[in-house]
């Protein structure tokens, strides 16, 4: 039997989206029935993206934008795997100052590129930094923060291995 991958690629810069991925594979993790594989984005390979049977793209926002290393990424990915991973679910997570919507807008068209389905509402995490000390200064998130990263983790390994997707 296929043991299903999920696959969570993530930059961080601060700390923030790390902490929220950490959670989530930690939740995601008592399905043990379910590998589960955090890479950060410049580590990610064209073969890991095929492998896998559904994905958490996380990344902070700068500059009104998806991180570099986040859209490196997908620079490097996006052909090589386009057809190879339609109808495949994903979760979307990111990190912002104040805003976030031109990210994940960014990040949602080019899955949807890739065919890919979402299995919620994209996670829009509000550090509300707004001077360059705080944007820049590590970043720790709340108790309720993490425990929904958690049940997020555990919530869709669950499901990827129920067949739901």
């Amino acid at each position: 039997m296929h043991k299903p991958v999920l696959l969570v690629v993530y930059a961080s810069i601060t700390g923030a989206t790390r902490s929220w991925v950490q959670s989530f594979c930690h939740g995601a993790a008592d399905e043990s029935a379910v590998t589960v594989r955090l890479l950060q984005a410049a580590d990610v390979c064209t073969e890991d993206v095929v492998a896998a049977d559904a994905y958490v793209f996380a990344c902070p926002e700068t500059l009104g934008s998806m991180v570099g290393e986040m859209k490196s990424f997908f620079d490097r990915t996006y052909y090589p795997v386009l057809d190879q991973v339609n109808g495949r679910p994903y979760l979307l997570v990111v990190c912002a100052g104040s805003d976030g919507e031109p990210t994940v807008r960014q990040m949602q068209r080019i899955l949807t590129g890739w065919r890919l389905k979402p299995v919620a509402e994209a996670r829009l995490i509000k550090t509300h930094a707004q001077t360059p000390e705080a944007i820049l200064a590590s970043k720790e998130l709340d108790e309720a923060l993490l425990q929904d990263a958690e049940e997020a983790g555990r919530a869709m390994a669950s499901a990827l291995l129920m067949g739901i997707f």
